[in-house]
């Protein structure tokens, strides 16, 4: 059974691990791999038709704790522990629940104490004068009892007692009283950020949580005369330097990476990869024209990955210098999913109408595919279907993916959903960028 500790507004965890708040999925991911002998039995729960309508959940059923992470950001929301059972939990130190401490009505009192007074009428509880008690909202058509401080939330359930509790609306100075039964315990508990749990949002990235990494606060794409011409990189990092309070401190920076750099320059720019990935053949070469394809190359293309950016960079084996940029948007099922963080990119896309000029709109990670091919027209190929597999004798769970190639840069989907899951880019003409569309 674990043992942790809740830290309102910010975390649960134990010494060796703790889930905070703004965590990225990819690192309470890795803590659940790292400890899979002790964190068993998770599931991965997302909306396969409607990914961004619906929070991604990771739901450790041993444990009775779920982490609800942000559709859009992939940040972590809330977390919520929904069988007290099966953990064992502790404020500063001191158990509230266990096998041996109940999480009563009268516990939760002592460990917590009073709060402010919310927007939702105040309860009088157990004897206790008004202006004394929690804030506290009474939810009478499911017989549930929320009381709640800052950043975190109990759940009371109130049907199993035998009378009805006596609610009073109007009890004294426009506030309520609610008189609850002795010996009440917590059905569930949420941890969230803010003082709302159902207006709240996940919070910024917090410092610990960079582990010396960079990320991607937004990318741009730019443009020439002729198209893609680039990436403009919006970046965020903890600060570096002696002493406690610098590592506290946030840095936002720009770099940016064009076509026909050299790796060189990518390393100057951006610093090392996360790894370096050679393609070990083209298979994508047989859709070429030109009569060179069947020529076998002796050298190949390798990729710079960068995970936290949600980017890959592909250079030419011979001349080494930027020839693809690839832009990830990490949806749920993917095959790729969860092995590089959200890219948040934009893209101006030229629109050519007949009788007026050319007009500049934007794709971003959030665009559907339907809403492409309205502003661009639909391709007039077939599109490129894209099988991935680990190896020749595993079978890809999330089925084939179909690539199309539009304004020298290539559009990935998923056949049963309208959103795009992946962005890549590349430069060349737009039959050419269709050609080497499998990383």
């Amino acid at each position: 059974m674990l043992d942790l500790e809740v830290v309102p507004e910010r975390s649960l965890g134990n010494e060796q691990w703790e889930f905070t708040l703004g965590m990225p999925l990819a690192q309470a991911v890795a803590i659940l791999q790292k400890h899979c002998r002790i964190i068993k039995n998770v599931q991965v729960l997302y909306s396969e038709q409607s990914p961004l309508s619906h929070d991604l959940i990771l739901n450790l059923t041993q444990d009775g704790i779920k982490l609800l992470f942000d559709a859009f950001n992939q940040r972590l929301k809330v977390i919520e522990v929904y069988d007290l059972t099966k953990v064992k939990l502790k404020y500063c130190g001191v158990h509230f629940n266990s096998q041996a401490i109940a999480p009563t009505i009268e516990q939760i009192d002592q460990s917590f104490g009073a709060t402010h007074p919310g927007e939702y009428p105040l309860p009088s509880l157990i004897g206790r004068t008004v202006s004394d008690c929690q804030a506290a909202v009474y939810n009478s058509a499911e017989q549930l009892f929320h009381l709640n401080f800052r950043g975190l939330s109990f759940s009371f359930q109130l049907d199993s007692w035998t009378e009805t509790p006596k609610y009073e609306p109007n009890f004294a100075h426009g506030l309520a009283s609610l008189q609850i039964p002795h010996g009440a315990t917590v059905k569930r508990m949420y941890i969230y950020n803010g003082n709302s749990l159902q207006d709240t949002k996940a919070p910024l990235m917090p410092p610990s949580c960079f582990l010396g990494n960079v990320y991607a606060e937004n990318v741009d794409v730019l443009r020439d005369g002729t198209g893609p011409s680039g990436l403009r990189l919006r970046l965020l990092t903890a600060g570096c330097g002696l002493g406690i309070l610098a590592d506290a401190k946030m840095r936002v920076f720009e770099r940016c990476v064009y076509f026909g750099d050299s790796c060189q320059d990518v390393l100057s720019t951006l610093g090392s990869p996360h790894k370096v990935f050679y393609k070990s053949e083209d298979k994508m070469k047989i859709h070429s024209p030109s009569p060179h394809k069947q020529v076998p190359s002796k050298c190949n293309d390798y990729f710079f990955n960068y995970f936290t950016l949600g980017v890959d960079i592909l250079f030419d084996a011979n001349t080494h210098k930027v020839k693809k940029f690839v832009l990830h948007t990490n949806y749920p099922g993917h095959y790729n999913f969860n092995i590089y963080h959200r890219c948040e990119f934009k893209i101006p896309l030229v629109i050519k109408r007949d009788s007026a000029d050319s007009q500049t709109e934007t794709c971003t990670t959030y665009s559907k595919w339907d809403s492409i091919q309205d502003l661009l027209g639909h391709p007039v190929e077939k599109p490129v279907v894209l099988h991935r597999s680990s190896s020749p004798n595993n079978t890809n769970p999330f089925g084939s993916t179909f690539c199309f190639g539009l304004q020298r840069m290539i559009f990935e989907h998923r056949p049963e959903e309208t959103v795009c899951p992946s962005r890549m880019a590349e430069g060349g003409s737009g039959r050419g960028a269709r050609n080497d569309c499998k990383s």
